[in-house]
């Protein structure tokens, strides 16, 4: 049954987080993840939760906490941003290579410096090889859900990874939406209850954890590792599929939006994307035949799923809230392009680094996109691969930082 209610994304999050009733969760406050942990304490001081909230002094504790208890056998959460991920960075890797399906929201802002507590993906977009899986939303309705499904995508048999749901700090974490809750017995039902194969509490069997791994073994436990996250793919989509049964909402690996009769389109992902819809719909109206593709996962990547959904354009543009510093376009953009390469070699395609530090994207701003890519369909001729959308000097690269952009901390 849904249930009607309005909450902001931290809500959501907090609320998914108390129908799963982990057994362990592990926090440290930072903006603009802090009101997830903190919603989440009042269900457990209201007794809406047996859960073990653990009051920990760091992101790195944190994460810590969160392996040593899904070692021992529990489901264990935890939330964070940008520095506090940053500071958890060793903890990521050890979580993805022990194969702990540890579920942690991740609400994207910038990394410094210069500090910024603003919204872009340069936190998770870093984190993107550690070996979680990365689901992204565009609401909070999809906070909430993809919280649901990553509880189930993570412990499958033939997954057993961490996973992170991503969504934009402030502009979703903070914004209050409608969003339709399913009911504890629902999501209960759903979720079912955690038995993992080898849990360090577990005397009939006792395992160890983190050994040395010497060059005769290491390599086949990294395919392993690898194979989890290929096969997650299939899982998330059946897990999908499942949840559209009980909720009416429908998830696939990415949204396409107006795409069967596009002409051109953008890949986008997280809150944009709305604004994006609204570019869209309005170019729509004057004729131009737009559409555009909201990665949902970004990892394991949909290689080939992306590449032959965006076969038939004539133009195709990808935008990115992280500067990845390749000098080579952002990390979404990298990536789709290398699917292209495979499954629309005769497309062109380019790049927009946008949204940095919280700068806004307008619906102006992805319009003039559209009208580029218009441009680029007519002549089959991209003059400029790599763009920056938004800056103070009209979109062109601009590397130099002026004095008056520098807020001093109080």
């Amino acid at each position: 049954m849904n249930i009607r209610d309005k909450l902001s994304g931290n809500e959501a999050a907090a609320v998914a987080m108390k129908q799963i009733n982990p057994d362990v969760v592990a926090a440290f406050p930072i903006t603009p993840s802090t009101e997830v942990p903190q919603y989440f304490s009042q269900f457990i001081a209201n007794g809406d939760v047996d859960t073990r909230f653990v009051a920990v002094e760091s992101e790195h504790s944190a994460m810590s906490a969160c392996i040593g208890a899904q070692a021992a056998g529990v489901r264990a959460m935890t939330a964070t941003s940008a520095n506090g991920m940053a500071f958890m960075w060793e903890m990521l890797y050890i979580a993805a290579s022990f194969r702990l399906p540890i579920v942690m929201p991740l609400v994207n802002r910038a990394l410094s410096a210069p500090i910024n507590i603003h919204n872009d993906h340069s936190d998770s977009m870093g984190a993107r090889d550690s070996g979680w899986i990365q689901l992204y939303c565009e609401n909070n309705q999809e906070v909430y859900d993809n919280l649901i499904q990553a509880i189930r995508i993570g412990e499958h048999k033939d997954v057993l990874l961490p996973v992170m749901v991503c969504y934009d700090g402030f502009i979703t974490s903070h914004a209050i939406e409608n969003i339709e809750l399913l009911d504890d017995e629902s999501v209960k039902g759903f979720i079912g209850t955690y038995k993992p194969e080898y849990a360090l509490l577990d005397r009939a069997h006792p395992v160890s954890l983190g050994p040395l791994d010497l060059p005769n073994h290491y390599f086949e436990h990294k395919v392993e590792q690898g194979n989890g996250m290929r096969n997650a793919k299939g899982v998330i989509l059946q897990i999908a599929d499942e949840f559209y049964r009980l909720s009416g909402r429908r998830y696939g690996l990415f949204e396409e939006y107006r795409m069967d009769d596009a002409e051109i389109g953008i890949v986008i992902l997280n809150s944009t994307a709305g604004t994006a819809k609204a570019a869209v719909n309005r170019l729509r109206r004057e004729g131009i035949r737009a559409g555009l593709i909201k990665l949902r996962v970004f990892r394991p990547f949909p290689f080939e799923e992306i590449g032959k959904a965006l076969s038939h354009l004539k133009a195709v543009a990808v935008l990115d809230k992280a500067e990845g510093f390749s000098a080579a376009g952002g990390p979404i953009f990298t990536e789709v392009r290398s699917a292209m390469l495979s499954y629309a070699p005769n497309v062109p395609v380019t790049g927009y680094i946008c949204g940095l530090g919280g700068r806004d994207v307008k619906q102006e701003d992805i319009e003039n996109v559209y009208k580029e890519l218009l441009e680029i369909g007519k002549t089959d001729k991209v003059e400029k691969m790599f763009n920056y959308l938004g800056t103070k000097n009209g979109g062109g690269i601009d590397y130099g930082i002026q004095s008056e952009d520098i807020i001093p901390e109080a």
